[in-house]
């Protein structure tokens, strides 16, 4: 489910950001990666909305680092990607 719209879909239609066991974020392509995951959907309005109102942080239960932040703001949804 989406932490910003709260909609249920596949995984495959979703970005998984992860609270990694050394307490950084990463953004989790294979969604395999250990830790506590949130989810957010692959839409540019999705993703702003999960970095503005913190949801992001609140599905982690942590601060989301200025790197993971940037580089989910930078990230370019194709249409074969969505």
């Amino acid at each position: 489910m989406c932490v910003a719209c709260k909609t249920r879909k596949d995984k495959s239609e979703l970005l998984r950001v992860v609270l990694m066991p050394d307490g950084r974020t990463e953004i989790d392509p294979s969604g395999k990666m250990p830790g506590r995951g949130a989810y957010v959907c692959k839409d540019d309005k999705c993703i702003a909305q999960a970095l503005k109102a913190n949801q992001l942080q609140r599905g982690l239960k942590t601060q989301v680092d200025a790197d993971t932040m940037d580089r989910l703001k930078s990230i370019e949804i194709t249409e074969e990607q969505r």
